[in-house]
């Protein structure tokens, strides 16, 4: 609850800069690392620390991000802003005028934002790196072999990608395994009328606000599926009985359930990997963001006309059933979810493959300097051809200036001529 403003974030990435700072102390480990003389390091780049402990070991490497594109401009793949909506905006690529404005706006001020980010790092870097030779976040962006993103345009908006951007998603998303026989038998309890998995994720396995589970439990009591929730029991209000249709369990094997038959729909907190588990096996989506990167995943979920979102500051018992009736009912959610599973199963390669052969690509290549463009070594202003259009100003200008010249050399020879005469 309230937790996803930009200043939340900003106090969690001062936490990860603390973190780095003693993880950059760690000499033992750093000279350990160094004397085994790896050929390439494959980080999570969304903490910014991974990137300064393979700057730190010299090392080359792969950058995986486990989301959407929201450092794009980091890594110079900013997309039009009248299509490519900016993480933060909860746009879709349709917009209409006041979306591109509130678009256009945020594009601007991202930059800014980056550059708070990171402050948050630069005393780790004032401390760790000599003064001649540190490196800058943003540079660092720029330094990656190859970028690995753990989405797939099932989900994701379509948008230009450069040569060193490869897109993964998908690798937790495969057939699905026989469920537990006490799951068997719950889930046969329910007939026709299926059952639906809830949960929230693994960062969230219970709930702390008492009143926010309280209309959760109220709305799953007034529909008539079956509920697996996935829920640490002993976490659960003692004063708070569960509604007659609700398992909880403290572990769900989700794949596998999204997976079998008569899975009616999937409750979640729009993580992507459950997203794309989702998506795999077509089943339809009711969303509750909680923070992060959450809500803009969910409004792509939407825009796919996959299911929909209820902000947890909306959560009411009467709303919560009305939507989960209305996401199973009509059946052109499913048809949805089912439309984008083709798609997603039927590419030409399987995200495993993608991976390893990309890596044994940039391997074998000696590293991916082929895959970057031109641009990471241009300055900004030839970037955005500001010495360009300066230059064609000024010769517009030189024209103009001549032209009028030249005009009022004429106008002043007639009118001398003119003079002449009447003379």
């Amino acid at each position: 609850m309230g937790r996803n403003s930009l200043q939340s974030f900003l106090v969690f990435l001062d936490e990860l800069a603390y973190q780095c700072n003693i993880t950059l102390q760690q000499s033992d480990i750093l000279d350990f690392l160094n004397e085994e003389k790896y050929d390439l390091a494959v980080i999570d780049a969304f903490n910014p620390c991974a990137l300064l402990v393979v700057e730190k070991l010299g090392l080359p490497f792969i950058a995986f991000f486990p989301g959407l594109f929201l450092n794009a401009r980091r890594v110079r793949m900013t997309g039009p802003v009248s299509y490519v909506p900016v993480f933060g905006s909860e746009l879709t690529d349709r917009m209409d005028f006041f979306g591109r404005l509130k678009n256009t706006f945020m594009y601007l001020g991202s930059g800014v934002v980056d550059s708070m980010m990171d402050e948050r790092f630069q005393k780790v870097i004032e401390e760790h790196f000599p003064g001649d030779s540190r490196p800058s976040i943003d540079d660092l962006h720029l330094k990656a072999e190859l970028w690995l993103y753990n989405i797939d345009f099932t989900i994701e908006f379509p948008r230009p990608l450069l040569p060193n951007v490869q897109y993964i998603g998908g690798l937790l998303a495969k057939p699905a395994k026989p469920v537990t026989a006490d799951l068997e038998d719950f889930i046969s309890a329910s007939g026709d009328l299926g059952f639906i998995v809830v949960t929230l994720g693994s960062m969230l396995s219970s709930l702390p606000d008492l009143e926010f589970l309280k209309e959760m439990n109220d709305g799953f009591s007034k529909i008539p599926q079956k509920v697996i929730w996935r829920y640490e029991k002993k976490r659960w209000p003692k004063d708070v009985s569960v509604a007659h249709n609700v398992r909880l369990v403290d572990w769900l094997s989700q794949n596998d359930l999204l997976g079998y038959p008569k899975v009616r729909l999937l409750v979640t907190h729009g993580g992507m990997n459950s997203l794309q588990e989702a998506v795999y096996h077509g089943v339809p989506v009711v969303g509750i963001p909680l923070f992060g990167d959450q809500y803009e995943n969910l409004v792509r979920i939407k825009a796919k006309n996959m299911g929909t979102f209820i902000p947890p500051g909306q959560m009411k018992a009467e709303n919560f059933a009305k939507t989960l009736q209305e996401i199973i009912e009509n059946s052109g959610y499913k048809t949805a979810a089912m439309k984008q599973s083709v798609i997603m199963r039927s590419r030409p390669f399987p995200p495993d493959q993608q991976l390893l052969g990309w890596v044994e690509h940039i391997i074998r290549s000696g590293g991916g300097g082929h895959l970057r463009p031109y641009s990471y070594q241009q300055p900004w202003y030839q970037q955005l051809l500001l010495d360009v259009i300066l230059f064609i100003f000024s010769c517009v200008a030189l024209i103009i200036y001549i032209i009028v010249k030249v005009i009022r050399f004429l106008i002043h020879l007639l009118c001398s001529r003119k003079k002449q005469k009447q003379n």
